[in-house]
């Protein structure tokens, strides 16, 4: 990576958001507050290049966590690589997925009405050439923030979920959680992201929120990772 661009606050929220805990096999049950990951993964909806790297700085939870029980349909399987490459080579196969079939319907606990504010920025990147400058793609993330458009509609999660945003370009509201006593607490270990150049390891670190708001990069500095 080379060169950090100027910051960005980026208001998101939904009626629902599940951030699902890689423990739990089977049910689906969400982290308490939206992960890293899943917040780059809503920057990169809405502006991606492959000359830039979105990195998240902190991370602000508006609303008091709520949560709700819901069962939903789900199919655990998916098209067989097998039917696809026989496709491609002309083969008479059906490519589709038939909803009344091996459909099973599974339990989550996912988080009710959630806002959050992201903090981040970006660094350019090896693929950088010599028109990708930071005013300009910054400027571009910025025209499409207040635009509010996207390359694709971004969700909390699940794709059922999706995600409202609007850029935050003056003062931030202040968190449900600011002043209060249950505005500080550690979250224990929360996915942070994939590592894709190490063959996609997981890599977690210790979430700890203070007044609503969670530092992720002093949180790396001081817990590390894992």
């Amino acid at each position: 990576m080379i060169g950090i661009a100027f910051g960005i606050k980026l208001n998101v929220w939904g009626d629902y958001a599940c951030f699902t805990r890689p423990e739990m096999k089977v049910e689906r049950v969400s982290y308490d507050v939206i992960t890293p990951s899943a917040a780059r993964g809503i920057l990169e909806a809405i502006y991606w290049k492959p000359a830039i790297y979105w990195k998240i700085d902190r991370i602000h939870v508006l609303n008091q966590i709520k949560w709700d029980n819901i069962r939903r349909n789900e199919r655990p399987g998916k098209i067989p690589a097998g039917k696809v490459k026989t496709a491609f080579k002309g083969g008479d196969v059906a490519l589709y997925q038939d909803s009344t079939e091996d459909t099973v319907q599974r339990a989550s606990l996912v988080l009710r009405d959630v806002s959050y504010i992201i903090e981040a920025h970006f660094e350019m990147t090896d693929c950088a050439g010599p028109d990708d400058t930071v005013e300009k793609h910054y400027n571009i993330a910025l025209r499409r923030m207040r635009k509010g458009q996207c390359f694709h509609h971004p969700y909390f999660g699940c794709r059922e979920f999706p995600v409202q945003f609007e850029l935050i370009e003056g003062k931030a509201p202040a968190s449900y959680y600011y002043g209060k006593k249950e505005g500080e607490r550690d979250l224990g270990f929360m996915l942070y992201d994939i590592d894709f150049s190490d063959e996609m390891k997981a890599v977690f670190f210790r979430a700890n929120m203070v007044d609503g708001i969670i530092d992720v990069q002093k949180c790396l500095y001081c817990g590390g990772v894992s």
